[in-house]
């Protein structure tokens, strides 16, 4: 993967944030060449023309939603060897403060997945599947305990909230503003408006497909 800092300097440049924030915090560098395997493999999916230059994935820690993509993958990185839990809760701090987002380092998100402006978004404990996409404004949450499960290519749109025990289809994309609480979507549709008032407009393959063909490599 060709990158805008090299490997020593992206070190340095993401201490140099946890210093700057919260005094000396530790070291990155154990959990960066995964990371970075997990952010290429995420990247590669991508039909963003940012994520790609000289026909290979690109990372810039320039760019915010590449950054704010990394930036988890990184603490979830620790969480999933075993190391400093500590540093892991301060990179999910610091990804808060520079976009905005609240993407707990103990939640999965799937091999490849993307956003588009994701400020005010919140993911929480839900089962995530590839090609899940949001934008900003976005809220997957619980209620008395369950949480949503996505299937594939699952398009949230800006201000959509899921909550509860909603299931999702594949090839789903779900309207600006709707609220889905504790109900089953089909796959291959579009979803508007407030549970319990769903309005699920059934589309085949084809139609579909061509919509999810604007974000993911086919």
């Amino acid at each position: 993967m060709e990158m805008e800092l090299n490997r020593s300097e992206l070190i340095a440049h993401i201490n140099r944030q946890l210093a700057n924030n919260f005094g000396f915090c530790g070291d990155i560098e154990p959990y960066l060449d995964i990371t970075l395997e997990r952010a290429q493999r995420c990247f590669k999916a991508s039909l963003n023309k940012y994520y790609q230059k000289n026909e290979e994935e690109y990372f810039s820690p320039y760019h915010s939603g590449q950054y704010a993509v990394f930036l988890y993958y990184l603490a979830n990185t620790i969480k999933r060897v075993g190391g400093d839990e500590n540093l892991a809760t301060k990179i999910y701090y610091l990804n808060k403060i520079m976009h905005s987002v609240d993407w707990y380092y103990e939640i999965e998100l799937p091999e490849y997945w993307g956003v588009e402006h994701p400020m005010s978004s919140v993911l929480g404990r839900a089962k995530y599947n590839n090609g899940f996409f949001f934008y900003q404004g976005c809220t997957v949450g619980g209620n008395k305990g369950k949480y949503p499960e996505m299937g594939k290519n699952v398009i949230l749109y800006s201000n959509v909230t899921v909550l509860g025990d909603a299931k999702i289809g594949d090839n789903v994309v779900i309207s600006t503003g709707t609220t889905i609480k504790d109900e089953t979507i089909p796959g291959s549709c579009l979803v508007f408006g407030h549970s319990p008032n769903l309005i699920i407009k059934l589309k085949d393959e084809q139609y579909m497909d061509e919509l999810i063909s604007h974000f993911w490599v086919r």
